[in-house]
């Protein structure tokens, strides 16, 4: 065996492509892993349009692999690497660090300087037979029972997810309400972990339907078509003058981060998780609750990984996904694209 197949960026501004490469040996300190599942994210269309430049201020150099949501089995176990071994069902961390800087050692990864390049963004990542690991005692995650083939989405959807709800948890009563906009790959985690996690009343606001149904199979209370003129005294009505402690936006358009300030009590929080382009123009003193704060973040970090892991493998945060092979990669970023997935598309080579 000396070839694998992969789903890489061979060059900038071109679509990624699924073509033929050497399986990778692990050296000192190094593990390989045999993929079992791959999560597909949309910051991946992203990459495909960008301009060498941009690559190269960022650190990045193509070719590389995609791939950033990686789970699967641990395959072979370079020179010094201790306590995993072969067979080791495991998560790969989803973003980069270095585990040095005074962020790392905050245990605040995702503001780590290193994060800017990692598996799947800017170096080799899991959409292959094969993707080695470095400093596997930091960025391995053991799974236990649970199935490595459906793992992959926990370590960036489901660690995004518990980290915005890990940030409100503070500000949020048992007798308060939280609104969740968007009930997507990324708002059904959010959905479940405030099930899990808290004993405040759950408002998902979502346009679809179908995934208004799923908000509410997965544990919350109250679901509304939105978002437009109305959204907001519709939700009021909802929560009948009750405080809305929180409000968490998985989708980020002008309309979701304004419907959202206006939301929030005082003492609350407003978490800005989507990255939809929008923008939050207020004057402090009359559009932003009073001692309230509002937030924004990209990634999680190791503990938010470590959090989600442990509570799948308990059986409170269901992992919904829809498989592809790596023959149909293609098909599952065009349905990723599309918005015609219920779970997480999870590439199984």
């Amino acid at each position: 065996m000396s070839t694998m197949r992969a789903y890489r960026l061979t060059s900038w501004l071109s679509p990624a492509e699924l073509v033929s490469v050497r399986v990778p040996e692990p050296g000192i300190g190094q593990v390989r892993v045999r993929v079992a599942g791959c999560g597909l994210c949309h910051s991946d269309f992203s990459m495909g349009q960008m301009p060498a430049e941009l690559g190269a201020a960022l650190g990045w150099s193509a070719p590389f692999t995609l791939g950033h949501e990686t789970a699967g089995r641990v395959d072979a176990v370079g020179r010094g690497v201790v306590g995993w071994f072969e067979g080791d069902p495991v998560a790969l961390a989803s973003p980069a660090s270095c585990g040095v800087c005074r962020w790392c050692r905050r245990g605040l990864e995702n503001a780590c300087p290193d994060g800017l390049v990692g598996r799947g963004y800017g170096r080799d990542g899991g959409l292959a037979e094969y993707v080695l690991v470095d400093h596997p005692e930091r960025v391995l995650f053991p799974l236990g029972s649970l199935d490595p083939a459906i793992a992959g989405p926990l370590t960036d959807a489901g660690a995004t997810s518990h980290h915005a709800v890990r940030r409100v948890l503070p500000r949020v009563a048992a007798d308060g309400f939280v609104v969740v906009f968007g009930v997507g790959g990324l708002g059904s985690f959010v959905v479940q972990l405030l099930r899990a996690l808290t004993d405040a009343q759950i408002v998902a606001v979502d346009p679809h339907p179908v995934r208004r149904a799923l908000a509410t199979d997965l544990g919350a209370h109250h679901v509304v078509d939105g978002v437009d003129e109305s959204t907001r005294d519709v939700v009021r009505d909802v929560v009948a003058g009750a405080a809305i402690d929180a409000v968490i936006d998985v989708v980020g358009t002008d309309a979701t981060i304004g419907l959202g300030a206006s939301l929030v009590a005082p003492g609350g929080a407003l978490a800005l998780v989507g990255a939809g382009g929008g923008t939050l123009r207020r004057q402090w003193f009359a559009g932003l609750p009073r001692d309230g704060e509002v937030f924004t973040f990209q990634g999680s970090d190791l503990a938010d990984a470590r959090s989600v892991i442990e509570l799948a493998g308990q059986g409170r945060l269901r992992v919904d996904v829809e498989p592809f092979s790596l023959d149909d990669v293609g098909a599952a970023y065009g349905a990723l694209h599309d918005g015609t997935l219920l779970g997480r598309a999870v590439v199984q080579p």
